[in-house]
């Protein structure tokens, strides 16, 4: 009777799974006849906020409906093995049980023996069929990688939106450091150049580079890493602009052209600024004199065989490099990583294996002393690991159960001490960056990560698009002090105060929070796309959109404007900050902003 009741449910959650099935590949959450309508009537109207919300949360109903399938197909082939193996459990049991006749005459023969043989080639037959079934709902269970790559947010904003190449930012870490500074003695003024020239400069002169000299302390303009010291976004730097116009010079002191495109951020040192570009094949590293935009060195790194398999919004060039002064760090998606001296030389160079990332590697370097942090979050052995700066060999390395991310490490000091904090689903986790032990772990956080970590007071907030917003409060055992799910972010990483949390959403809507209660204090709604991170500088954030116009408001509980000055050239990277100057790079420019 088990093994009956067994058998029927099991048909039972077959066909129910095989209906959920071919539901869930009929169904399209970005291409649905209603939500088409909106955004033809949307193009119509563009400046309809209205319409515009009323298609985004159609989008996340949507969206939500189609993840909570995905579910019920995971959950019921988990089901379906239960009761398959209950009912082959049974079946056995029962096999067992049958009598047999002791008695043999010369013609019969011992049915034990057979009788033993069908329970093997039932046992066989089953585990067979379980491990097909096992291997048939995992594939069906798995996450499906189209819906960032058709993220709705660029149909509901296209209307009002120019039309550049679509890319995932570059989420990239900053960190204390405190070797000596290298600055060229050669300390040009900053001269405004003109499109034409520079750019006719800058990519025949592959140039040699000015003498270097040691700093006895370390410049307070350097910038070693994407999005401050600590890499959580937060730049204490002085006389920043919030005024200038790429189509008329103001405040643009000089613009260069970049040989090869990317998407990652530039970081300084001293009066030096390191890219990175790639086509797939060729893999460089540039330095830029910061006071004129003249492009000192380039250094080829491990030129690719075959280009690795991408996704072109993150491009061949997404991670951000981080320096020490000595040297650049540089890696790639081919796995390739490097050290380049400050005047261009290749000091070391190896191949940590091509990650399995279906978008492309995207996440980007920070540092712990002496030590270059990579987090390899992939689809096979997922794990982070330090590199010395020095050989390159592998100090430690700490095997991660995660699925794969594209978000980026941060090291803060927790007040108790200093942590490496990282973020992918199913959790985010604590390390100890001088022997990688994992200190802590809490699961809160589900999707493809792109977004990092942000951090303040004690509190870490991590977010993830079709997850969840958790401010996570640290201690002997971290827990949740608040979490939401109105607003979630794909892309865009976080920037905290100690009062305020400012959350950007790919889609253009902007938000924020108080830090320990969760409380919205406002939410702003743009025409336009943001990829780039918030940047909290002083009292004031700067958050910049795809269109390159820069959007500078009050760090408070209020939204209030300071100032909305346009590149001229649209952008995904977020910007790096020195003592009155930013550097921010376009599709296709790298341009120095100051007074």
């Amino acid at each position: 009777m088990v093994a009956r009741a067994a058998a029927i449910f099991a048909v039972l959650t077959c066909v129910l799974l095989v209906a959920n099935y071919v539901q869930l590949k009929k169904s399209d959450p970005v291409n649905m006849t209603v939500i088409t309508t909106l955004v033809e009537r949307l193009n119509q109207n563009p400046r309809d906020s209205a319409l515009r919300s009323e298609i985004r949360t159609l989008d996340l109903l949507s969206r939500k409906a189609y993840f909570t399938s995905k579910w019920q197909i995971r959950t019921g082939g988990y089901m379906l093995l239960a009761f398959i193996s209950l009912m082959v459990i049974a079946w056995q049991v029962v096999e067992y049980r049958k009598k047999v006749s002791p008695i043999l005459s010369e013609k019969q023969e011992d049915e034990s023996v057979f009788q033993r043989s069908r329970a093997r080639k039932w046992i066989m037959a089953g585990g067979g069929s379980l491990l097909v079934l096992a291997i048939l709902f995992a594939e069906l269970a798995s996450n499906d990688p189209i819906y960032k790559a058709n993220s709705l947010a660029n149909k509901v904003n296209a209307p009002v939106q120019e039309q550049q190449p679509e890319v995932i930012p570059d989420e990239v870490n900053e960190t204390e450091t405190t070797v000596a500074a290298q600055s060229t003695e050669n300390n040009s003024t900053a001269v405004p150049q003109d499109t034409t020239e520079n750019k006719s400069e800058t990519v025949t002169s592959v140039a040699e580079s000015a003498p270097l000299k040691k700093e006895v302390a370390m410049s307070t303009d350097n910038f070693p890493n994407f999005r401050g010291v600590g890499g959580t976004g937060v730049v204490l730097k002085k006389d920043i602009p919030v005024s200038w116009d790429g189509k008329t010079g103001n405040n643009i002191l000089w613009k260069t052209a970049i040989p090869l495109p990317g998407y990652n951020s530039p970081i300084i040192w001293g009066d030096r600024i390191f890219l990175t570009g790639s086509d797939g094949l060729n893999q460089e590293v540039y330095c830029i004199d910061k006071n004129n935009g003249k492009l000192l060195w380039t250094a080829n790194i491990g030129k690719a065989s075959e280009k690795p398999t991408i996704n072109p919004e993150t491009g061949y060039a997404a991670s951000t490099s981080v320096t020490d002064g000595n040297a650049v760090y540089s890696i790639f998606p081919t796995g390739n990583i490097a050290a380049v001296s400050m005047d261009g030389k290749i000091i070391w160079e190896k191949n940590l294996g091509q990650p399995n990332n279906y978008y492309g590697y995207a996440s980007s370097l920070i540092m712990y002393k002496d030590k270059i942090i990579v987090q390899y979050d992939q689809s096979t052995s997922p794990k982070v690991m330090a590199l010395s700066s020095k050989t390159g060999d592998i100090v430690w390395s700490t095997d991660r159960q995660v699925k794969v991310s594209w978000s980026s490490p941060i090291v803060v000091n927790t007040g108790r001490d200093t942590e490496l904090l990282l973020a992918s689903d199913p959790l985010v986790a604590g390390y100890n960056p001088e022997n990688g032990k994992e200190l802590w772990q809490l699961q809160c956080i589900s999707g493809e990560v792109g977004p990092s970590l942000a951090y303040a007071n004690g509190i870490v907030f991590s977010v993830s698009d079709y997850s969840q917003l958790s401010a996570i409060k640290l201690g002997n055992q971290p827990t949740i002090l608040w979490s939401s799910d109105e607003f979630l972010s794909d892309i865009p990483s976080p920037v905290a105060t100690d009062k305020y949390l400012f959350l950007a959403t790919s889609y253009g809507a902007l938000v924020c929070y108080n830090v320990l209660t969760g409380e919205k204090y406002w939410e702003h709604d743009f025409s336009s796309n943001f990829y780039s991170s918030p940047m909290l500088v002083g009292d004031k954030v700067y958050l910049l959109d795809k269109k390159g116009v820069m959007h500078i408001f009050s760090a408070d509980k209020e939204y209030k404007v300071i100032g909305e000055p346009a590149l001229g050239e649209g952008s995904v990277c977020t910007p790096a900050f020195t003592d009155g100057r930013i550097y921010l790079r376009g599709f296709d420019n790298l341009y120095c902003i100051g007074k």
